[in-house]
């Protein structure tokens, strides 16, 4: 497997950090999404579809977004809830409910405020830290319930996914509520984690 990624990326940081607590073997090559999309290796580009990170390639086939390419993972390795039906079930609900939630507001929270985006202004900021809150807010109370993560007591992909974002929270200028803060923590155990600027960055 040969995985494409950049360290700024949370959905790339989704797929690292499965494969590495989940020690599947594979590449790992840094693409640089400041270069026009056109500059890019002519690898990464005549794979990925719609030229964005993560891009997986997998026994010569290409897997792109990183809720799809959890899918994938778990599927074919029979790991991380994708053992039993029920559990994949409620992991497929939480990377779809991730997707439209956590997953929407908060990467364009962080673009906003440590890139500096001139395109979401304080208006848009607004509503977009707006629907952070709730959404945080509804995974807060999900957590509080003493289970070690979000699906049971062992880690899925769901949490690969949800967590993506979260570990860049500082640099979003959120709050982390409490029970989400013990549940980054457990994630942050694990064997094979590490911050994504530690896990993904290649270059100098």
């Amino acid at each position: 497997m040969k995985l494409f990624g950049h360290y700024e990326s949370g959905h790339a940081y989704k797929v690292k950090l499965c494969l590495a607590v989940a020690n599947l073997p594979h590449e790992y090559e840094e693409v640089d999404i400041i270069l026009p999309r056109e500059e890019r290796s002519a690898e990464f580009r005549r794979h990925a579809r719609f030229s964005e990170v993560p891009l997986l390639l997998d026994d010569n086939k290409a897997y792109v977004q990183s809720n799809a390419i959890l899918l994938h993972l778990a599927e074919k390795h029979d790991i991380l809830g994708a053992e039993d039906s029920s559990s994949f079930k409620l992991c497929k609900e939480w990377l779809f409910w991730e997707a439209n939630k956590i997953g929407m507001c908060l990467p364009q929270l962080r673009l906003a405020r440590k890139f500096k985006d001139p395109d979401l202004n304080a208006e848009t900021q607004r509503w977009l830290a707006a629907r952070y809150d709730h959404d945080i807010g509804l995974l807060n109370e999900e957590l509080s319930d003493h289970r070690e993560f979000i699906i049971g007591d062992a880690p899925t992909i769901a949490d690969f996914s949800l967590c993506g974002y979260l570990f860049f929270a500082d640099e979003a200028e959120v709050e982390v509520p409490p029970h989400v803060k013990a549940w980054l923590k457990r994630i942050s155990a694990l064997d094979g984690w590490k911050h994504p600027y530690d896990l993904m960055k290649t270059s100098a």
